[in-house]
């Protein structure tokens, strides 16, 4: 079991993002304690600066020096949806826009070839993209309008984090960070 620390509260946000967040358009969601950002101790040998995400038990950790990281709780794909493997960030958006998949579109019906950057879109207040060379896996750590379903698998892949979290997660991040999804049954160390 991992020592949890005291929940960290200092995402950096701008004036818009305190704008855009304070008119949300879903309720604010009660998200579990175990899944609200803490500092923990991290046993694992990934670099300082590497992001972590152990799909089994719905944790992102973002790797800090002396053993420790930052464990946010996220929202992960459902099993069909998942993906797993090595990447980097290749791109990083502030608001950014989301244009639906061809995979989405079959899957949940008629979506709008555009939805524009704000509280209604399902990416959130950042975006973060996975690339594999210089191949766009498709795959991004994003935020959510759907805070209430931090620690489930229900997304079509991609890694929610609460538009918070990932505001403060974007603020540590650079291009070329080292990305790890673990597949499922392989948990996180601890």
């Amino acid at each position: 079991m991992q020592a949890t620390l005291p929940p960290s509260t200092d995402a950096s946000m701008t004036s818009r993002d305190r704008q855009l967040l304070a008119h949300t358009p879903y309720a604010q969601a009660n998200v579990p304690e175990q899944y609200l950002r803490h500092v923990v101790d991290y046993p694992r040998k990934e670099q300082p600066g590497t992001i972590l995400v152990d799909t089994d038990a719905r944790y992102l950790y973002y790797v800090l020096p002396e053993g420790k990281a930052i464990r946010y709780g996220v929202t992960v794909g459902e099993d069909a949806q998942s993906w797993s493997g090595i990447a980097k960030v290749g791109n990083m958006q502030e608001w950014p826009p989301w244009i639906p998949t061809d995979g989405e579109r079959q899957r949940l019906g008629p979506l709008p070839a555009h939805v524009e950057g704000g509280p209604a879109n399902p990416m959130g207040a950042r975006g973060i993209y996975l690339y594999q060379g210089s191949k766009d896996t498709l795959f991004r750590i994003h935020g959510t309008n759907q805070p209430e379903y931090i620690g489930e698998a229900i997304s079509s892949g991609c890694i929610r984090m609460t538009n918070e979290d990932v505001i403060d997660l974007y603020r540590r991040v650079k291009m070329g960070t080292p990305v790890v999804v673990l597949g499922g049954r392989h948990i996180a160390s601890g």
